[in-house]
């Protein structure tokens, strides 16, 4: 069972966190990197990690001991711009996700990992790129998905992630919640959870029967009526204020967000360094680390190695 872990922007903190965390143990025994071996070599020497590092000829080819690297030769040392937004960092990044996912529809690899990508930086090569979820999922041809975030403390599901608050307000949409339940619904029980899901309304008060908006009333609650009458332990939509506090009591197992920041905001309160992404609704499995590139302190020596060590522990969860 090998993880593919992509190296993310090379600009970023990606590549030390990879070295760092093979250093410290924390690691799958059966991994590959998908990135650059060069500048896995420099951030090893810049680092002064001593990690050793080895080139593969494929997936397959690997060597315990090692981080064994599938080097796609797209950027090399002298490309390296540390802290820098770089249009070739984000290209490159972009693609080692591009090899990582098309490894995993053909069954080489049981699962990816990826590393941060900074958007704008991919966004010089690629203007339409939103972040990795949605390419993903376009490459693995699904338009119902979404994305996930979990820790030992919160877990939570979003209708909707990037995208401007006034799109998100009008993806707030009865099928859609009802997709987006039905999803976390389908994946708690992998996660060794019972199904017990929260949903978040929409508007303060979650619109308080329609004083502060009608969303709730219109959309959510139908959707939320769908999934009881299919058998889903399903309520709300409750006031997204206090929600999540009941979760954290042992009342329900995951909480369906309407958009971003309602999930995300709580998520990094809570428990920044262990949150782990999850995109939900693919053929394949993919997890992620909750961070950024983090360029204000890549190669320093001080970014947390604990999202990447337990986004390799749930992708392999998932998969046993």
């Amino acid at each position: 069972m090998t993880i593919a872990i992509t190296m993310g922007d090379s600009s970023g903190v990606g590549p030390e966190i990879i070295l760092h965390a093979f250093k410290k143990g924390e690691l799958p025994r059966s991994f590959i990197v998908i990135g650059d071996y060069s500048i896995l070599e420099a951030c090893n020497r810049i680092m002064n990690y001593e990690v050793p590092l080895r080139m593969s000829g494929d997936v397959s080819d690997l060597k315990e001991g090692f981080v064994n690297v599938l080097d796609l030769g797209l950027l090399k040392e002298e490309d390296l711009r540390i802290g820098e937004l770089s249009e070739a960092s984000g290209h490159a990044a972009l693609k080692y996700v591009e090899r990582a996912t098309e490894l995993a529809l053909r069954g080489e690899i049981a699962a990816e990992v990826t590393m941060p990508m900074n958007k704008e930086a991919t966004r010089l090569s690629e203007p339409g790129f939103t972040g990795h979820t949605g390419y993903i999922a376009e490459l693995c041809g699904r338009d119902k998905y979404t994305l996930m975030l979990a820790s030992e403390k919160l877990i939570v599901t979003h209708v909707s992630t990037h995208v401007s608050l006034r799109n998100a307000i009008e993806s707030v949409k009865r099928d859609q919640v009802f997709d987006v339940i039905k999803l976390t619904h389908d994946v708690l029980p992998k996660l060794r959870l019972t199904s017990r899901i929260a949903v978040a309304g929409l508007n303060p008060h979650a619109g308080e029967n329609g004083a502060f908006g009608t969303e709730d009333l219109e959309e959510i609650v139908p959707a939320v009526k769908r999934a009881q009458s299919e058998g889903m332990e399903v309520f709300g939509p409750f006031p997204p204020d206090t929600i999540f506090m009941d979760m954290l009591k042992g009342k329900y197992d995951a909480v369906v967000c309407m958009y971003h920041d309602q999930g995300h905001i709580p998520m990094k309160v809570l428990d920044f360094q262990g949150g782990i992404n999850v995109t939900l609704g693919l053929p394949i499995i993919r997890t992620s680390v909750d961070h950024g590139t983090a360029f204000d302190i890549a190669y320093k020596g001080v970014a947390f190695t604990e999202s990447l060590r337990d986004a390799c522990k749930l992708a392999a969860k998932l998969v046993s």
